[in-house]
Order: structure tokens, then sequence, then C-alpha cells
């Protein structure tokens, strides 16, 4: 009999994790249930949380999700992965959607149960992203629908509506591109090995062959003839029995050993003046004969590669609990919400303003009189009226606001002590709660330097005898205060950490743009949101005073210029006392650090409104040109 206290939902939680176990053939798996995203770490599963009025869609989430996560720790070789996982970002992204695929496939084909429970995943999973939505393959993910089509090539299902329309959008591209590989998917599925090189296969099929890098296969080969020639060299006789040899050839030709004798001494004479001359000086070797030179050094930047960084060895990337005791947070953080209690009451009106324009978008909005789509119920009585009268139809509207993250870049640097820190980090705070309420998930970082006048780079420098040039010369320190993923209720007092003494230093913005849009970019959601707020442009006194004036800027200007041109972040600032809409073309300067908040609230408002005049207007976009 089941206590008061037990949730409906246990007995089923028990269940799939017991099944979960079995499926993925290791009982030592922890299963857990959490908000959190849906993962394997070790022997350590996470699958979404099952709440106690079990909602159907909720059951089959986790059921589905529950078989693709087993099935992947069973048939996945996480070792054969590293080798044969391709280094560029596109190339490894559409192996990742194979490989899965794969597993699943073989999940299906051992076990026909669990192809249903997947479908049910990935139909939510394409739903939510929107992609029933997408009318063109550029909008459509390459890496999802070749995965897609991996699946249903391999199972023979039909894929749920959602991901179905993504595959179709970009399947006659990949079999005009790949088909002939493609004819041996059956014959490769049960071997990752021989399913890792078809991958690659299809993924240089399809035009990325630069992002594969090396052939693990012909490293293999290198070391295999390597390890050849060092045993060939273990046999041949040592230098005793050469001279023995030749002793015995001497007794039985006197003459002929006289002459090989000499030959043999002016050769010995001749490789002792070469070997004198190598260790004496480096001689040039003729054309076509240099030694292979050791591989380019990858760029600091993707955005300038002529950016230098004299040494990231002493550089971090560090959460906020990392840098202060919990205590000490929680402390600094009653601080923050005492200086900031004038400014309450304005900032819940605006955070409410906030919620309710986001909220507004959320809501359904439909096209009527349609050629296609679903059968609109309510014009019905015009056709029973007039059966000459063609049915009519409706579309679901296409919402900016689906599937979303956000992510707020604060300056931590000293010119942002006293009033604009604290209310830099009570809008980040208030923002987070606010979006959170609307399904929109915010990660919030922060970038400064680990020290005055550059620290432990600079002391490198010096004791190296202050080379010319040496390009940034500080120690950085960028700060996750929140993790998109992490709940705000949990990091409320990690946002204090802006009050402590001595945090804020110097700040080297390029360097710490380019971070935050790589952990955007990084993440799954279909729309991503950057928003910068700082107060200046970048100043570091030890980097500028060995380079040119410009150099932090000009870097500064490179790396909006790459964020701006690829698209695949909205990217928007604001500035505090400073006019940064000479760098972003998303910016608004306000004059009072009091202002911070509703320029934040306007400015992410703005996104999601349907009029983009509207937009434009809040926004202060500036045009190119």
């Amino acid at each position: 009999m089941r206590k008061p206290s037990d949730s409906p939902a246990d007995p089923f939680k028990k269940a799939l994790a017991e099944a979960t176990k079995v499926m993925a053939d290791n009982s030592d798996l922890t299963i857990t249930y959490t908000v959190d995203p849906s993962g394997v770490s070790g022997d350590a599963m996470r699958l979404p949380q099952v709440s106690r009025r079990m909602h159907r869609e909720e059951v089959l989430q986790a059921r589905g999700t529950a078989d693709a996560l087993a099935l992947k720790h069973k048939y996945h070789d996480n070792r054969l992965d590293a080798r044969y996982s391709p280094p560029g970002e596109m190339a490894r992204e559409l192996y990742d959607a194979m490989e899965t695929a794969r597993c699943e496939a073989l999940g299906a084909r051992h076990m026909p149960g669990t192809a249903g429970n997947i479908d049910a995943k990935i139909g939510a999973e394409a739903q939510r992203r929107g992609y029933d939505q997408i009318r063109e393959a550029s909008d459509a993910p390459l890496p999802v629908a070749a995965g897609y089509l991996i699946r249903h090539l391999a199972t023979g299902r039909d894929l749920p509506p959602a991901a179905q329309n993504v595959m179709e959008l970009w399947q006659g591209f990949i079999e005009d591109q790949a088909g002939g590989t493609l004819e041996d998917l059956q014959a490769k599925l049960s071997n990752q090995t021989e399913f890792a090189k078809f991958a690659r296969q299809i993924i240089d099929d399809l035009g990325y062959g630069d992002q594969l890098g090396d052939d693990p296969d012909a490293l293999d080969e290198d070391q295999q003839d390597e390890a050849e020639e060092d045993s060939d060299d273990q046999e041949d006789p040592d230098s005793t029995g050469e001279d023995e040899g030749e002793e015995e050839e001497a007794d039985a030709d006197p003459e002929q050993s006289q002459e090989e004798q000499q030959d043999q001494s002016q050769a010995q004479v001749s490789l002792d003046e070469m070997a004198e001359q190598e260790e004496g000086e480096e001689q040039e070797l003729p054309e076509g004969e240099a030694p292979l030179e050791p591989p380019a050094q990858q760029p600091i930047s993707d955005a300038d590669p002529e950016y230098n960084v004299y040494t990231t060895e002493f550089d971090e990337e560090i959460h906020a609990i990392d840098l202060a005791e919990q205590a000490e947070l929680e402390r600094l953080r009653a601080y923050l919400d005492q200086q900031l209690e004038p400014l309450k009451g304005a900032v819940s009106r605006l955070a409410n303003k906030l919620q309710r324009r986001l909220q507004a978008q959320q809501n359904r909005s439909w096209e009527f009189d349609r050629e296609e789509g679903i059968l609109d119920a309510g014009r019905l009585a015009r056709v029973v009226a007039n059966p000459t009268t063609p049915l009519s139809f409706k579309v679901e509207k296409d919402t900016e606001f689906r599937d979303t993250v956000v992510t707020l870049l604060l300056d931590n640097s000293g010119s942002m002590r006293g009033r604009p820190i604290s209310i830099a980090a009570i809008c980040a705070d208030v923002l987070a709660r606010t979006l959170e309420r609307c399904n929109v998930k915010v990660e919030i970082l922060g970038f400064t330097t680990r020290a005055w006048k550059g620290g432990q780079s600079r002391e490198n420098w010096l004791n190296e005898g202050r080379p010319q040039l040496p390009g940034r010369l500080n120690d950085l320190r960028h700060i996750i205060y929140k993790a998109a993923d992490a709940p705000m209720r949990r990091n409320r007092a990690n946002l204090g950490l802006m009050m402590k003494e001595g945090l804020l230093k110097e700040n080297i913005d390029g360097e710490a743009l380019e971070w935050a849009h790589r952990r955007t970019v990084a993440r799954r959601e279909a729309r991503k949101i950057l928003m910068v707020i700082s107060d200046g442009a970048p100043v570091d006194d030890s980097t500028l005073s060995v380079n040119p004036a410009n150099y932090l800027e000009k870097h500064l200007r490179d790396v909006i210029a790459m964020v701006e041109k690829r698209k695949q972040v909205e990217l928007l600032a604001i500035g505090i006392g400073h006019d940064v809409t000479r760098y972003y073309q998303r910016a608004v300067t306000i004059t009072d650090a009091e202002q911070l908040a509703g320029a934040m609230t306007e400015q992410l408002a703005a996104l999601f409104d349907s009029d983009p005049r509207a937009r434009a207007r809040v926004m202060g976009i500036r045009r190119a040109g």
C-alpha cells in the first residue's frame, strides 16, 4: 500500500528505471528524474521529471528519452567515438546525429517496442523547436535532417510530422550528394567502426570533408610502418658482426679487400665530416628536402587570426561559487538588496510589463482563409449554406518566441564599481526570473581580469626579456554567475559576488564577447540572444602600454563584425554613460545607471515584437552604410 507522502508517479519511475537498466545492459546505472537536461555521465543517467499528475506527454517523453539514452549506452563505444569524431563543428554535429540514429535504429531492430517511444520523443522535440513551421531548407538544421534520414532509411518507419518536414527539406540534397554511400547503410549499422567510416564518407560527400581532420586509419598504418622499420633495424647485425664478416672477406681476397678498405675509409671520413658540420652549424637543405614543419598553431581568435595573446596559462573560466564561500555570497547578496531597496518598486513594475509583453507573444494566433492547413470548423456554416463555397483552412502563425535562450554578458571592470554594477546585478536577476516564468532560459556571465597591470602574464613577459608586441598581457577572468540550464532560485546569491571588494579590475571586451558567443552558439535552442552591458571601450593598461593604442578596440570591432555577419546569435548592447552604437549595430546608450532596468526591458521586449518597424524604433538599430 502506498504511503500518503508517496507520489503517484513513483511506481512508474521505479519501473521505468529498472527497464532502462536492463535495456542498457548495466545494472549499476543510477537513474534520476530532474528538470536539468537529460543525459548520461558515466553510470548516472538523468531523465525528464514526471509530475504527480503524470500527464501523457510527460510519460511519453520520459519513456522515449530513457529508451534513447539506454540504447546509446548499450551500442555506443566512447573510445571509438573519440577516435573517429571529426574536429570541425558542422562535421561533428553531422557525425553525432548519425551515430545517435544508428543506436536508435539498432534498438528498433532488436526491441521493436522502443521505436514508438522514441518516435514520441522525437515528435515532441521537433514540435517544440518549431520544425513543423519551417518551409525552406536553409532554415532547417542539416545535421538534424541527416540523423532523421538515417533513422528513416534504417528502420523504414515514417517520422512524426514535424521531424518528417525537416527531413524532406534536405532529403533530395543528401541523396543527390551521398546516394551511393547510403546504399551500404544496412550493412554498416551493427558495427560502430564501419559505421564511423560510413558517416565520415557521407560528411565528405556533403561537402564538409575539410572538417574531418586526419584519417585515423591512415595514422594507424603509419604507426605500423614505423614499428616494422624499428623491428627490421633490430634484426640487422650489429657493427661487430659486420667487421668480422669484412675480415673474413679480406682473408679470402687480399687485393680486393685492400681496395674496399680504402673506399670504406674514405666513406667513413666523409661521414665524420658531415657529422661534424651538422654539430657545428645547421646546413640549408636543398629545396624539397626540408624536414616536416610542426602544424601551425591555432589562432587565439576566430575573428582576427592576427590577434595575439602572450600566454593563456593564467586565464580562468570560473563559477561564482568558486570565488567565495556560500556564506559570503549570501552576505553580499543581502548587501546588494539593501543598496537597491529604493528601486524595488520601479524594477518590479518593469518586470511585470516585460512578462505581460512576452506572454502576449506566446498566445496562439491564426491566419484564416488559407488554401491548406487545419480545417476551420468555424467557417463550415458557409459551406452548408452554399455547397459551392470551397472549404476554408487556417494556419497557426509562427512566433519568434519559441525555444529561446538569452545570454547576459556583464562588464565587471573597475569603472563599473558602485551604483552601475549594483543596478546591473539586480537587473540581471529580475530579467532572469521574469524570462524563466516565460520559459526562456537565461545565462548570466561576467568578465574582468585576475589582476591590475598584467598579473602573472606580465611577470613572465618581464622575466623573458620583454619581447616586442606581446599581444594581450593580462590574466583573464571569465565568471559564470548562472548557467542557462540552472534555475535562478539556486543562483540568486551568486550575483552578490559583484559586490565583493577587489573583484572588479580591467576589461578586455573582445575576448569576453567571443567566449560568450561560443557558449551561446553551442546551445540547442533555435533562437539565441546575446546582450552585452558595458560602460566603456576595452581598457587594460598592461596590454596597451606595449601594443598599439587601438589593439583591444580593434579586436572588439572584429569580434562584433564576426558575430553580426554569422547571424547565429542576435547581438545587442547597452552602454552605461558610453556610446556603444559606434561598435554595435543594435545598441542603446543610457546616461544614468538607473535607466538600465528600463532599457534592458524595452530591448528584450522589442526582440519579440511582431512589428519590425516598432522593433527598430525601440532597438535603435544603426544600419550600415
